[in-house]
């Protein structure tokens, strides 16, 4: 457990430190941020400032049933769900029918504008008298007129035409001209205030004034039970939305009843037209009634003769109901005596009017049914089935002598109500065919009769109907426009203003850090290669600055810097041998990342130190020590040494720092043909273990390992390699090779050093290097 804090407070503070550098990167761009965010707040003030303000209308309405007065409740109402399809009066109130009537109602197809100095408004109404005359077709498109009041009067430009018409003393009736409409100014005070202002107007046909609207006009439903619906209208001008919404509320709830007043104007006229018909009848009831009694000298119908017909009546009424029970005792005689009934169930409640026999039915399927219950639960040899059998049969017989006896009696009974009948029916004909013919005759008058008292009543019903026609809907809420614009939204504008202000420059700052390869600092190598040590890094130094630590005194940043480098690279070198010195090699993985650069700093560092030092240019191909040196590239060095076993390399040392008297420089030299050939060949092993006792240190500036070899033939002479890599300009996988190399011993105590640190803001370093900078990395300047 002790163990483990100290790994869990170093990676908390490695992961605080990745968060502030992950900060600071982008911190440092700041001005980037402060400028998109000032450009976006600008662009939505702008927006907001010269967009048309967009207001949203809503009314509410409750849908009306025609029967909610007389209908009784049911079931939907009872649960609380409406009887009104709301869906239905969405879709009819949004139809091409309903629309089409507001449109022409409100007369919508002119649309106005107001033109501001900076942007067009539309508006409701002009301040002046406005009328349409002339109406587009339904394929027709629509025209577009200017409208300028003017101290003269009212100057309109045909935007189709191109043709300006002016009309004095702002009234266009007084004028012939073939304008689509009237202008006339009414009201002095609004005609003022109108002068000097510009007024647009669209005309367009009736269908595509519709069409606005339908597409524009929002219907839904409060609730899932509720018979409230809401209506919703956005648009430049609140009022002309306010005007549409409740000229379709009223259109719709006139049209529903109109609908309601037709179907009672359709009753009355059927009322009527039948009246007619009836009376005609009943005249003629009336009069051919008159004429039949005076002829047959008939005023009074016997009531001997009302009873007689009565018990008739009664009498064959009761004879086919006791036919009917012995019909019914035939059928269930029928199924008792069938053979498949032994082992079946009877019909029961067939209609019998006798209580035994129906009792007995239920007996007897009750043990059919105990019995099929004991045969499937124990058999046919079940003791209880035999016991059952046994009660069957006697209720079978039972029955059939039950039957047997209810139908003797009914037939009796038959008998004595057909004698009655046949005296009843002696009566009945006795009476006079002529009374028979009478009572057809006001049987037809009741009828007719009754059949207009109906229709009175009824004509009376449609009347009140039409007079007291109920709306088809209740406006709960009449057409509101909110105060605040639904567009532009100025809260969610700025919001998205900043919003895209910070997060446009931080995602170009992403894309940029996320597609970056390159090495920044020394944060990245620790990444990738936490094995290796970074011993030095070197600030970039602007161009025209010196880039040569030329005296030993210099304070500057560049001086200061590889005073830091030679004092940790110290650390690096095994502990000497007496009397020789130390063979430090520079490197990297491919050219231009200033290798010579600093093998001649860091050889001058080295040397301010009051030690000798030779730097020697070994990199035999591409060779730039001589620029900095000035001197000839050809003249002879490390090359001819290797190649000419009489040439002798102190012959060519240069002293070309005055101020530091103990450096000398071998320059490599002519580029030679071969030089793995040469390196390999003794003479530069000979020529180090020679200067190993002459200098304290030797710095040799080696090709790069990734181009060639030559580095890795003598990397074995080296007691200390630095690898050179250069911010912003070294591929990041470049380290990998290094890794490579230090793992596989290729190179010996190696250690990194990263030029040109601070030259791009990506790097997240801000180094301020002065006299006591090298003292953060815990080494000491040797004094």
């Amino acid at each position: 457990m002790k163990d483990s804090t100290p790994e869990y407070h170093f990676e908390k503070e490695e992961k605080s430190f990745e968060l502030k550098q992950f900060i600071s990167n982008y911190l440092r761009y700041w001005p980037w941020f402060l400028a998109s965010l000032i450009v976006c707040l600008v662009c939505s003030y702008l927006y907001i400032r010269y967009t048309p303000k967009v207001y949203t209308s809503m009314a509410k309405i409750k849908m009306l049933d025609a029967q909610d007065g007389a209908a009784l409740p049911d079931l939907n109402m009872l649960i609380g769900q409406s009887k009104v399809n709301l869906a239905n009066e969405i879709e009819i109130i949004k139809s091409y029918l309903i629309l089409e009537k507001v449109v022409v109602d409100l007369k919508l197809t002119s649309v106005f504008y107001e033109e501001g100095r900076v942007q067009t408004s539309e508006i409701d109404t002009l301040p002046f008298f406005y009328e349409q005359i002339k109406f587009y077709e339904r394929n027709q498109g629509g025209s577009s007129f200017e409208v300028e009041v003017t101290n003269e009067g009212f100057e309109v430009y045909n935007v189709a035409s191109e043709t300006t018409t002016l009309f004095t003393d702002y009234d266009t009736y007084k004028i012939a001209h073939e304008l689509p409409f009237q202008l006339r100014a009414e009201n002095e005070q609004l005609l003022e205030a109108a002068k000097g202002k510009q007024f647009k107007i669209h005309i367009k046909s009736i269908k595509a004034a519709v069409l606005d609207i339908k597409n524009s006009l929002i219907i839904g439903s409060i609730g899932k039970r509720s018979e409230l619906l809401y209506l919703s209208k956005s648009g430049q001008s609140a009022a002309r939305s306010e005007r549409i919404l409740n000229g379709v509320i009223r259109i719709f709830n006139e049209d529903g009843m109109r609908d309601r007043q037709l179907m009672s104007e359709r009753t009355l006229d059927f009322i009527e037209d039948r009246f007619i018909f009836l009376a005609q009848e009943l005249d003629s009831i009336e009069v051919g009634k008159r004429d039949f009694k005076q002829d047959n000298n008939l005023i009074y119908l016997e009531a001997d003769s009302q009873i007689s017909l009565g018990n008739k009546t009664q009498t064959d009424e009761e004879v086919f109901r006791l036919e009917n029970q012995l019909a019914l005792s035939g059928l269930l005689e029928s199924a008792l005596s069938d053979k498949g009934s032994k082992r079946g169930l009877l019909p029961a409640n067939i209609g019998l009017d006798n209580t035994s026999v129906n009792t007995l039915i239920v007996q007897y399927n009750t043990a059919i049914l105990e019995r099929d219950k004991f045969i499937s639960s124990g058999g046919l040899n079940n003791p209880m089935v035999q016991q059952l059998e046994s009660t069957i049969n006697g209720l079978r017989s039972n029955l059939d002598s039950s039957l047997d006896s209810y139908k003797a009696q009914l037939q009796l009974s038959i008998q004595q109500l057909s004698s009655r009948n046949a005296r009843f029916s002696s009566e009945v004909r006795q009476l006079p065919e002529k009374e028979k013919l009478l009572r057809a005759i006001n049987r037809q008058q009741q009828i007719k009769e009754s059949l207009y008292l109906l229709l009175l009543q009824k004509r009376e019903e449609a009347a009140i109907s039409l007079a007291i026609t109920e709306p088809s809907l209740k406006v709960v809420e009449y057409a509101l426009s909110g105060s605040t614009p639904i567009s532009p939204k100025t809260k969610n504008l700025y919001i998205m203003a900043f919003v895209l202000g910070i997060g446009l420059p931080f995602g170009v700052l992403y894309l940029i850090f996320l597609l970056d390869t390159k090495l920044h600092g020394k944060a990245d190598i620790v990444k990738i290669v936490p094995t290796i040590p970074v011993v030095g890094e070197i600030p970039h130094i602007k161009d025209g600055k010196n880039t040569v630590f030329s005296t030993p005194n210099d304070r500057s940043v560049l001086a200061e810097s590889f005073r830091i480098f030679s004092s940790n690279v110290k650390f690096l070198l095994p502990p000497k041998e007496e009397g020789k010195g130390a063979v430090i090699f520079t490197t990297s993985s491919i050219k231009g990342e200033g290798k010579t650069f600093i093998s001649l700093n860091l050889s001058l560092a080295l040397s301010s130190l009051n030690k000798k030092v030779l730097l020697i240019g070994a990199d035999l191909r591409n060779p730039q020590l001589h620029t900095y040196l000035k001197t000839d590239k050809d003249k002879a060095g490390l090359s001819n040494y290797l190649h000419d076993p009489e040439f002798h390399w102190k012959d060519s040392l240069i002293n070309g720092f005055a101020e530091h008297p103990g450096h000398q420089v071998l320059i490599s030299g002519q580029i030679p043909p071969n030089p793995p050939h040469l390196l390999t060949n003794g003479r530069f092993e000979t020529l180090l273990e020679e200067a190993r006792l002459e200098y304290d240190y030797i710095v040799v500036d080696t090709a790069p390992t990734i181009s060639v070899t030559d580095t890795l033939l003598i990397s074995s002479l080296a007691d200390a390699t630095v690898y050179l890599t250069r911010a912003n300009y070294t591929e990041k996988n470049l380290l990998n090779h290094a890794m490579d190399l230090s793992k596989q011993k290729k190179l010996k105590n190696m250690a990194i050093v990263i030029n040109s640190v601070g030259n791009s803001k990506k790097s997240g370093y801000g180094y301020k290097y002065g006299y006591n900078y090298g003292y953060g990395y815990g080494y000491g300047e040797e004094s």
